[in-house]
């Protein structure tokens, strides 16, 4: 029979506030059966997630409410365990693709990039839903956007590639995260200020865990919205970009 250690009911009361696992509890030596057949369904669902794929019939259907052109693009990675093996042909564009982006090469503000990343999942559940917010802001504020590029297998680095080529000021990639033992659809959203092949992690800005069970698309965008503004303001992104929404003293600049 299962039995949680007496030593860890404490904890019970903290579980409704976190998906983490604590206080588990003990049979004899071992975790209890419940637990046990719980992390291996975690387990499951993680290992799912990494090999989930972009929906490339709902997500160009659902982003045509935007007026946008929608390119689907491809990475050097040519199919998942490679692009598993080789990070760095997820970093950068198929020759196919890039030569397909240099038709829509025009200055623009801002170019959107949603990505597979490490759970196609996560953006296949979130990324609509967050633009549908996102966008209107954007436009409503001036802001001139490129055209949104969906990317499979591809990474992070990749929207400074596709940011270049389509002369944007600023590139904002959604990416499926590492699928954890508790969030197997956690999207991020990644800035760059001035986006070029060659930048570093140092060069962005990172807003994680957005889901429904994290970070809601409401908040995201509100915070994206609000580093896009300041990106612009003081030509930068990274570590020298700091939040200060809602320190003392802060006030916000409109720029367009």
């Amino acid at each position: 029979m299962d039995q949680i250690d007496g030593d860890n009911d404490f904890l019970e009361p903290l579980k409704e506030f976190t998906a983490a696992r604590i206080g588990l509890g003990r049979t004899g030596a071992s975790i209890p059966l419940k637990q046990s057949l719980a992390f291996n369904l975690a387990h499951a669902h993680a290992r799912d997630a990494v090999y989930s794929e972009l929906d490339q019939d709902k997500l160009p259907d659902e982003l045509k409410e935007f007026d946008l052109p929608v390119l689907q693009l491809h990475s050097k990675a040519a199919y998942r365990e490679q692009y598993l093996q080789r990070p760095d042909l997820g970093r950068q564009l198929g020759d196919e693709s890039a030569t397909l982006l240099a038709e829509y090469s025009s200055a623009s503000d801002i170019v959107i990039v949603i990505a597979d990343g490490l759970s196609a999942t996560a953006v296949n559940n979130n990324a609509v839903n967050l633009l549908k917010i996102l966008i209107p802001q954007l436009f409503a504020a001036g802001f001139k956007i490129a055209p949104i590029c969906l990317v499979k297998q591809g990474r992070v680095a990749i929207a400074d590639d596709i940011g270049s080529q389509l002369r944007a000021g600023l590139s904002i990639i959604f990416i499926g995260e590492r699928p954890g033992l508790s969030a197997a659809d956690s999207m991020g959203a990644y800035l760059t200020f001035g986006p070029k092949p060659g930048l570093t992690d140092e060069s962005r800005n990172c807003i994680s865990n957005i889901r429904t069970h994290g970070l809601s698309v409401k908040q995201a965008s509100k915070k994206i919205f609000y580093l896009v503004q300041e990106a612009f303001r003081r030509k930068i992104s990274g570590v020298g970009l700091k939040d200060n929404e809602g320190l003392p003293g802060y006030q916000a600049t409109a720029l367009h």
